[in-house]
């Protein structure tokens, strides 16, 4: 729900977050904020999305000590995953946050951390004006620092564990009769925490210029360019922990005799019930995809947009803006079982797998704003097209060969869809008080429509489908109420409905199937929807902040890609082929507590509490028979967690440790196999030496995540209706403790 402090946001608003509460207080909604200085107890360049973990129902996980690795970094809040979740920055959409790329770009590709001002979550309801098609959940809007507006700049390297190194620079040309603007860069590199020490780099710029002229005018211009390659490490089984790989098990690679023998085990080397000669398993290792020989995800991107903020007329604003985003992506498998030069002497059970992705998304987003009796009246539009491309092909190998750069010419195109996907959105509201200003409200709707039409390229082995699929709906309302007891005293409730839009192309969805399962259930899928109740109250005082929220959310025609045939009948008429179903309903209840005191200038001790209870309402079939997941917990959804941290800030020096516990978590949908609960602790600590040397500060920060090494299963990678065995390939492990020393200079 939007309220006039939360309106489609501009660089003022992301100036202005570092002053008020970060439990939300004035909202009508559960909204809390993360600020710079809630940063320092990790180290520079940690992902924006990990530095919310801290928030009372967020779950983030990755198995870097940055959480930047994109195959590895999850986020789930109450209940919703990562893709059922709405992401901005300074208002702009980033999409979906899928892995596999088709309508967005993780934050970290958009923003260089130490650029980061703040970031808005809000838990269960997002704002009206959130342009997101994905925000069943709720909405993370992150906001991109202003330029200074004095000139200067701030050079600082890092150093760190397995060979990490960070370079980062930016200059800030001050103001000139309005005008102001940075520069900035990083350039940062590490080793893998496992072997094979496989290198991971990234290189990025981001440029923002101000122009602010007149009463309230205001012209802001932003670029962002990514150039990213993240060594991927190999998924865990409990059967392989069992078997004694361990946490540090990862991928064969130097080793190639050792991922060949793996190689010839594959289903395409046996014959009947005799297996190849030259197939062998060794180590613990008894199945292909146990590891395999290298993983690897390249990703460059180009980010531009241009906002104006316009005092039109006499308690009427405008904001607009325009965006442009370009991606181009690959992810490389060395794949077991794939042969490459088939039939030859040059023969080999391994191929070079890719999935390639492209993007090119333009869009336009608009708002006006008027204060009249006492009312907030806006109204907004947002649209988008996007044109995605994605095909996975395979690469012929003698032997290991570098695949850290793009790959062009494939000897196999297992398929190639163009997709066309528009996004059309506006909203309506008004805020106004009552009860001499006591009670706030907020009541407003929303329009969401996007189609998306997918065309299959000829010449590929396996062909997907071609068609359209719509989602959209006319009226989806918003209520908000906040009652103000007393100063600093307020009780909030709010309810919202919302729907989300199909994925599509890299992330899968329902036109990533074969045409004849396309065309069975076209007629009969619906969007996932939900609907959120959202209350609670919040304390403010000289010494402390304190909020607690409940809620009630409800998760309709949740989608999942089956078979529900039986295994005889499976690819034999249309509906038997493997397709996205409606598997029914998910109900999710909790209760989130977060207390900050702060007893003197100088200390606080945040705390945040949670306790979720997210079921399926209803079984499905899978292969023929009926699943029975009703009753039984979410996948990936922790009921009880807790963190806390102590930070204290006295002259020069700065200390922080933050503790997080995650509960326990399932990842299979009939709640037979879960990984268990896990305490981890992370360190800052740092000096600065003032004025020195002509320079207006220097300082050294020490950094260290995973303080106490504990080891344990991060984010859940797949999940399954079952795995009685302990079979599946569930999840990555944890990195282990790691140490950051960062030097910087501020002119």
């Amino acid at each position: 729900m939007t309220t006039a402090s939360d309106t489609p946001p501009t660089s003022d608003k992301a100036q202005q977050l570092d002053a008020v509460s970060v439990i939300g207080q004035g909202e009508t909604r559960q909204v809390q904020r993360i600020t710079p200085e809630d940063q320092r107890v990790l180290p520079p360049g940690t992902s924006p999305q990990k530095v919310l973990n801290r928030l009372p129902g967020v779950s983030v996980q990755a198995n870097d000590a940055f959480g930047a690795n994109e195959e590895s970094q999850t986020i789930t809040l109450r209940g919703f995953n990562t893709t059922r979740l709405g992401y901005t920055m300074d208002g702009l959409p980033l999409g979906d946050n899928a892995y596999g790329n088709y309508n967005g770009l993780n934050i970290s590709r958009a923003l260089i951390a130490e650029n980061l001002t703040s970031v808005e979550l809000a838990e269960g309801i997002g704002s009206l004006g959130t342009p997101s098609t994905s925000d069943l959940g709720g909405a993370i809007q992150y906001f991109s620092s202003d330029p200074s507006k004095t000139f200067g700049g701030k050079v600082s390297q890092t150093i760190g564990s397995d060979n990490n190194r960070r370079t980062y620079a930016r200059i800030d040309t001050g103001d000139y009769h309005g005008f102001s603007m940075y520069l900035s860069g990083i350039h940062a590199g590490a080793d893998m925490w496992a072997s094979p020490n496989s290198p991971t780099s990234t290189k990025q710029f981001n440029g923002k210029a101000v122009y602010e002229f007149g009463e309230g005018n205001r012209i802001t211009a932003f670029a962002d360019t990514s150039r990213t390659s993240q060594a991927d490490y190999t998924y865990l089984s409990k059967s392989g922990m069992q078997r004694g790989l361990g946490w540090d098990w990862n991928l064969y690679a130097p080793d190639w005799q050792r991922a060949l023998a793996a190689a010839y085990c594959s289903p395409a080397y046996t014959k009947g019930t005799v297996k190849d000669a030259r197939c062998g398993f060794s180590g613990g290792v008894d199945n292909i995809d146990d590891a395999y020989y290298l993983s690897r995800a390249l990703r460059n991107d180009n980010l531009y947009y241009l906002a104006g903020d316009f005092a039109v007329a006499d308690g009427v604003t405008l904001h607009t803006q325009v965006y442009h985003h370009e991606d181009e992506g690959q992810g490389h498998w060395w794949a077991p079982g794939q042969k490459s030069n088939p039939g030859t002497a040059q023969e080999l059970p391994i191929s070079l797998r890719s999935t390639n992705y492209t993007i090119n998304r333009n869009g336009a987003i608009a708002s006006l704003q008027y204060e009249i009796g006492g009312h907030h009246l806006e109204a907004g539009v947002w649209y988008e097209k996007n044109n995605h491309h994605v095909e996975r092909n395979f690469y012929y190998i003698t032997g290991p060969i570098n695949d850290d750069r793009f790959l062009t010419n494939p000897d196999r195109r297992l398929f190639s869809q163009d997709y066309v996907i528009t996004t059309k959105q506006a909203y309506i509201q008004d805020s106004f008080k009552l009860l001499e200003d006591k009670l706030s409200v907020d009541v407003g709707v929303k329009s969401p429509h996007t189609s998306m039409v997918a065309r299959e390229l000829p010449g590929v082995e396996s062909p997907y489908a071609n068609g359209r699929i719509d989602a959209g709906k006319a009226f989806l309302p918003q209520i908000g109420a906040a009652y103000e007891l007393a100063p600093g005293q307020e009780f909030f409730l709010s309810y919202a409905k919302n729907i989300a839009a199909f994925q599509g192309g890299g992330a899968g969805g329902p036109l990533s199937v074969t045409q004849a399962a396309f065309n069975a259930t076209r007629g009969t899928l619906k969007p996932e929807q939900s609907r959120t109740w959202d209350g609670g109250f919040r304390s403010t005082g000289r010494f402390y902040e304190a909020s607690i929220a409940v809620y009630d959310v409800r998760f309709d025609n949740r989608l999942l890609s089956l078979n529900p045939c039986p295994s005889i009948e499976q690819g034999t008429r249309p509906e038997c082929n493997t397709a996205f179903v409606n598997v029914g309903s998910v109900k999710s209840q909790g209760a989130e507590l977060t207390f900050i005191l702060k007893p003197i200038k100088g200390l606080e001790w945040y705390n945040s509490v949670s306790y979720n209870d997210s079921t399926y309402e209803d079984n499905y079939v899978a292969n023929g028979a009926i699943v029975p997941v009703k009753g039984k917990t979410t996948v990936d959804t922790p009921r009880k967690m807790f963190a806390s941290e102590i930070s204290w800030h006295q002259g020069p020096w700065f200390a922080s440790l933050r503790g997080k516990y995650t509960g326990k978590r399932y990842y299979t949908y009939t709640n037979d196999q879960s990984v268990a609960g896990a305490t981890s602790f992370d360190l800052g600590a740092g000096y600065s030496f003032g004025p020195l040397m002509g320079l207006k500060d220097l300082a050294l920060a020490l950094n260290v995540t995973n303080l106490t090494d504990k080891r344990y299963a991060t984010n859940l990678t797949a999940f399954a209706g079952t795995d009685p065995n302990g079979r599946a390939l569930a999840f990555h492990a944890s990195a282990p403790r790691q140490s950051f020393l960062t030097l910087s200079a501020e002119f």
